[in-house]
């Protein structure tokens, strides 16, 4: 999928509910703390963000995407958010450095890597020690969801319990997870039911 042509019409009556559904399901799986500094990886147009900014002290908001970073920041603007930021970044290059943060989450991102663990090994880094990772993902299915997307080398979802091991073998605590939505996704007037789940590690 090409994100930076897609940003401009991203934020979609579908996306928007979903992130708030995904946005009120971290809040219930973490205790979120007003003076948390919180990173989001893989933000896109900061759908989630926007609905905990009032949670938390800060988020950073990083995507590799410089179209979807163009249109946070010109939301970030026009709402007048203050305790927002947006970055272009790719956490896995090695110049990259990521300050510690209170709370990492991520959402629908991770099944775009090729090579998880080298991204969850940086991201546990980026913790501060009892901070919190939390990871939104589609539960592993037979390739239908991305069946559209011409050259995807990504992961059609993921195994719960595969995930919970490398999650455990990179030092990840407390790691549990479950199945909280189900959704539909219509494909040339087909459509593929699809679910997610919520993933959460103490560093």
């Amino acid at each position: 999928m090409d994100f930076n042509s897609q940003a401009i019409m991203w934020d979609s009556e579908r996306r928007i509910k979903r992130a708030k559904l995904i946005a009120d399901q971290i809040a219930e799986a973490v205790e979120i703390k007003k003076h948390y500094n919180a990173l989001e990886f893989g933000c896109g147009t900061g759908l989630i963000s926007f609905n905990l900014c009032d949670k938390l002290n800060h988020i950073t908001c990083i995507d590799t995407s410089a179209g979807m970073i163009d249109a946070l920041h010109a939301k970030i603007q026009q709402c007048k958010v203050d305790n927002m930021v947006a970055f272009q970044c790719d956490i896995n290059a090695s110049q990259t450095v990521v300050p510690k943060y209170d709370l990492i989450f991520t959402s629908m991102a991770l099944h775009h890597i090729v090579d998880i663990e080298t991204t969850l090994v940086n991201l546990y880094r980026s913790l501060n020690i009892g901070g919190y990772l939390c990871i939104v993902e589609l539960d592993e299915d037979d390739g239908s969801f991305h069946k559209l997307e011409e050259g995807f080398n990504g992961h059609n979802g993921f195994n719960q319990n595969d995930l919970k091991n490398v999650l455990g073998k990179i030092g990840f605590k407390e790691v549990d997870s479950n199945t909280f939505y189900n959704g539909k996704k219509v494909m040339e007037e087909v459509s593929v039911n699809y679910s997610l789940f919520i993933m959460t590690g103490k560093k």
